[in-house]
């Protein structure tokens, strides 16, 4: 049984900042890849950034410079440090991981969503 926690979120307005989380709990090997992908209303979901087992990481191009993804302290932990956000930044966060549970092929799992607002 494998699940992500996420939280962070909320109303910030244009400029601010926000910090997202995220920790995979449960039986889990090994963690390949953690990840925030992001959906707004009537649009596709994209993956914003991500971070794989090895330290690299990916970024959305709209979002590099601004958006800094981090791993915690422990393996299962991420962070989504979200600085100068904009109004198209709008949209629910979702974590996401891909991992190899116990006694299992790698799977990926996802986050129940977190919405940032950007306005004024």
């Amino acid at each position: 049984q494998v699940h992500l926690v996420q939280s962070g979120g909320g109303l910030v307005q244009p400029g601010g900042a926000l910090i997202l989380s995220c920790e995979a709990t449960g039986s889990i090997v090994r963690i390949n890849s953690l990840g925030w992908y992001r959906q707004a209303p009537g649009m596709q979901r994209e993956l914003v950034a991500s971070i794989d087992s090895s330290g690299s990481t990916f970024y959305l191009d709209s979002v590099k410079g601004r958006f800094t993804i981090h791993r915690g302290s422990v393996e299962s932990a991420m962070y989504l440090q979200m600085n100068s956000l904009k109004s198209e930044d709008t949209a629910v966060y979702y974590c996401h991981a891909n991992v190899n549970p116990t006694d299992s092929v790698a799977m990926d799992y996802w986050g129940r969503g977190s919405l940032v607002t950007v306005s004024s």
